[in-house]
């Protein structure tokens, strides 16, 4: 106890440090942040999931806190001084997904991952009843694969084992802050849009008695609020990563909102619009809780940000720049069959190149690459990527240009899903540094385009929340004016010709979206080749 105290001591009198965790579906990042929102140093750590041919996508969670620890101790390798100099520690992660802790705080098995399709056929049961227009009323969120009110009652109808034995369930950020600081505990973001109301920003009881889950009522966390409440980090997690006994450790929102207050949802005290152009698209705009206005087709979420009665309603597809991995992909394989050794970050240079070379809007691509198909601003899981318009004269660099423009569509219909286009939109995402992309979206939206130059702006996000929580600042818009608003770069304005050109290729893309719906749930029920079945014994084997 005396040596705790002893530490603590000394952190206080050096500490200048604060960072951010941010444990993505790619990457384990851990950021050291000046507090003025100065980026001093970023130390990351591959993160590795499994995919199974039954559309599991699973991810250890022991593996989860082992890359989190070599990632934070890697962060004190290129900061000397860091454990002493640390005021600090916030953590967000990536959202939705199901992260079971049993006995002993013991993982149940595996995460199930916010990929995981595998919830399908419930989602589908459960958003045609008549009760999923209550639950959307209280969320603002649609019923989707990706979440863990899906997953969880999926598992309660085809694997109650797994939930049985199971004391807590958290999600991936919710998992690290257990293991820092021993306390089971969620955030008010991810609380309500899964299981809870976004204007009480607490649990709903009409949304656990429409996913069929009252009864596992005892398996939702405790709801902090990370810029007002801290937990010291225990002396086994400051062992295991490199910090000091006692340092604070703040609980962020889900990497949606860090990563947009991050990169400028809000500046200078007005709301405002924001993607983020990474594996999935995220499209946020914020917004009074009062000026909600719920969609009549179910879809979107309403996602609270650690602001008092400011909400994010937002818009995410399912696939953004994997579909460029994906097309990239083959040109690799391609490439390396005929005996040049290639790889994907060999192509991704070339990316402007081909956009340029290629012909004007002749080819529609939907970016429904992945296999949980979509939820915004449509849900259906059984949505397939495809191009249409093909012909003999399209080569390579106009396939480019079409997923490239494709992103850009799937940006417009998100928004057109939440009202009118936005006055302006904030970028963040490695994706933003293509010049084609920034130019399709402008032109896609309508509206100038903005490139915050914060590299890690989830990391900031909750790097935020816990300067003020440690009282650096008072409040969060006096944060924002420091950590945000220097970083906006200069607008880029749209060119009007292709302006035009856009909103001949939504109306168009839109129309065929909609056509292809019937084809896809078609696709779905043809014979599996691999003649494989969901089963509960299945799910057991895959999740311990």
């Amino acid at each position: 106890m005396k040596q705790r105290f002893e530490e603590a001591a000394v952190k206080q009198a050096k500490a200048d440090v604060i960072i951010g965790i941010d444990a993505g579906t790619s990457v384990m990042k851990a950021v050291a942040f000046t507090l003025a929102g100065q980026q001093l140093a970023v130390a990351s750590v591959r993160n590795h999931y499994q995919t199974g041919e039954d559309g599991s996508v699973t991810q250890s969670l022991d593996q989860t806190w082992a890359d989190c620890c070599k990632a934070l101790k890697a962060l004190g390798e290129k900061l000397p001084g860091l454990a002493a100099r640390t005021a600090a520690l916030a953590v967000t992660g990536q959202g939705d997904g199901t992260w079971l802790v049993g006995k002993d705080n013991a993982p149940v098995g595996d995460a199930w991952l916010w990929l995981d399709a595998r919830a399908a056929s419930t989602v589908s049961q459960l958003a045609a009843g008549e009760m999923d227009k209550a639950r959307f009323s209280a969320t603002g969120t649609g019923l989707n694969t990706c979440q863990q009110g899906s997953h969880m009652a999926h598992m309660d109808r085809h694997c109650p084992q797994l939930l049985d034995r199971a004391e807590v369930a958290l999600h991936c950020k919710d998992w690290l802050y257990l293991k820092l600081t021993g306390v089971r505990a969620t955030d008010p973001s991810e609380a309500s849009f899964t299981f809870g109301n976004f204007r009480t920003r607490a649990y709903d009881p009409i949304v656990l008695e429409t996913l069929g889950l009252s009864h596992r009522r005892a398996l939702l966390p405790p709801i902090l609020e990370g810029t007002q409440q801290t937990d010291p980090l225990t002396a086994k997690a400051a062992a295991a990563c490199g910090l000091l006994t006692g340092t604070p450790v703040a609980l962020g929102y889900v990497d949606m909102a860090m990563s947009a207050l991050g990169a400028g949802v809000r500046s200078h005290r007005a709301n405002a619009a924001c993607s983020a152009i990474g594996s999935t698209g995220v499209h946020l705009r914020a917004k009074p809780v009062s000026s909600v206005t719920l969609n009549t087709a179910r879809t979107g979420y309403v996602i609270a940000l650690p602001l008092p009665g400011i909400v994010t309603q937002v818009q995410t597809n399912m696939g953004a720049t994997i579909n460029l991995d994906w097309l990239l992909s083959l040109a690799a394989d391609l490439i390396s069959e005929c005996g040049l050794e290639t790889s994907l970050s060999d192509l991704i240079p070339r990316i402007d190149d081909w956009f340029n070379q290629s012909q004007k809007g002749t080819l529609l691509y939907h970016p429904y690459i992945s296999e949980a198909g979509e939820r915004g601003p449509f849900v259906d899981p059984h949505a397939r990527a495809g191009f249409t318009g093909l012909n003999s004269r399209h080569r390579f660099a106009d396939l480019v240009r079409s997923v490239i423009e494709g992103l850009s569509l799937a940006t417009r219909d998100c928004y057109a899903a939440m009202g009118d286009m936005p006055a302006e939109l904030r970028l963040s995402g490695g994706a933003a540094r293509s010049t084609a992309l920034r130019r399709s979206l402008a032109a896609a939206i309508g509206a100038p385009v903005r490139i915050s130059s914060r590299e890690e702006a989830g990391a900031a996000g909750a790097a935020m929340m816990a300067a003020v929580a440690i009282g650096a600042y008072g409040m969060m818009d006096d944060c924002i004016e420091d950590w945000v608003s220097p970083l906006l770069d200069a607008p880029e304005p749209p060119v009007m010709a292709d302006c035009a050109r856009f909103d001949r290729l939504y109306a168009a893309y839109a129309a065929t979206r909609r056509a292809l719906q019937p084809v896809w749930s078609d696709l779905s029920s043809a014979p599996a080749t691999t003649g494989r079945t969901e089963t509960a014994e299945t799910l057991l084997e895959a999740h311990g």
